[in-house]
């Protein structure tokens, strides 16, 4: 066999499939997770310096964002595992690498393995439906402090009267209503668009709500290739049944006959 045939052959054995949603999982998981934690970051200045000037007031939001980004940290490494282990799995499986290693049988235990990685992949799937659920709510809050931004600097808004548009965002219950001062009118919520903490972490929110979907997406798609591979590993065993049962009556027909004509020559 040459190394073009050989090569060829190699290709054969990869499952795309499994390869193109690992590819997009880790694209997912790494927009959420890297572009999340920046905008958490940013989050936490834009609060403490316009929002929420006492210490005590957030406190409990510090801890929160801290413990989020902490969770992002293990979200990526659980994710970056996961995705090796379900594309490794992809490998095994596949119909191309089974034809390169005829003698591959299949066993109850991969059978079981299978049906476990099509089962948790589904709850990590609903999972990550409420992870990107959750991850548009601070879009929608930046969105709305944008379109106040956004009225204030049209010519169509009424200038004499700007200080009447303000951003309350204790109303949202991300910070107490004791917070001082809690809220940003006129030129004020101004100055907070206009800083790159705005611009940066409205930005990221939606990269990272992009990257949160583009992950449900790649999940989704690893179930429809775990329920294939467990379909083929369930009928791989049942074909490996009957073929172990065709050839034990195939020996014993051959037995049966051989016995005949023994007893056969015996008589003549």
């Amino acid at each position: 066999m040459g190394c073009f045939e050989c090569c060829i052959k190699c290709l054969g054995g990869v499952p795309y499939a499994s390869l193109v949603a690992t590819i997009l999982c880790f694209s997912g998981v790494a927009l959420f997770c890297g572009c999340g934690h920046v905008a958490l970051t940013g989050t936490m200045t834009i609060l403490e310096t316009h929002f929420s000037t006492v210490i005590s007031d957030h406190a409990m939001l510090t801890d929160v964002i801290q413990l989020m980004q902490y969770v992002i940290y293990g979200i990526a490494s659980f994710f970056f595992l996961y995705g090796i282990i379900l594309l490794a799995e992809g490998f095994y499986t596949t119909s191309a690498v089974k034809e390169l290693h005829s003698e591959f049988k299949t066993t109850i235990c991969g059978r079981c393995i299978s049906g476990m990685f099509v089962f948790l992949t589904y709850i990590l799937g609903v999972a990550w439906l409420g992870v990107f659920g959750f991850s548009a709510v601070p879009v929608f809050l930046f969105y709305n402090m944008w379109s106040s931004c956004a009225t204030m600097r049209s010519l169509t808004a009424n200038l004499t009267n700007i200080d009447s548009i303000c951003v309350d965002v204790r109303q949202y219950g991300i910070i107490p209503w004791n917070a001082t001062p809690g809220k940003a009118c006129g030129s004020t919520l101004g100055d907070i668009c206009n800083t790159n903490e705005f611009y940066l972490s409205y930005h990221l929110y939606i990269v990272a709500c992009a990257g949160a979907g583009a992950t449900v997406i790649a999940l989704i798609h690893f179930l429809m290739i775990l329920s294939a591979n467990w379909a083929y590993l369930k009928d791989a065993s049942q074909m490996h049944a009957y073929q172990d049962i065709k050839m034990k009556e195939e020996r014993e027909l051959q037995d049966i006959t051989s016995r005949s004509k023994e007893c056969l020559n015996s008589y003549t």
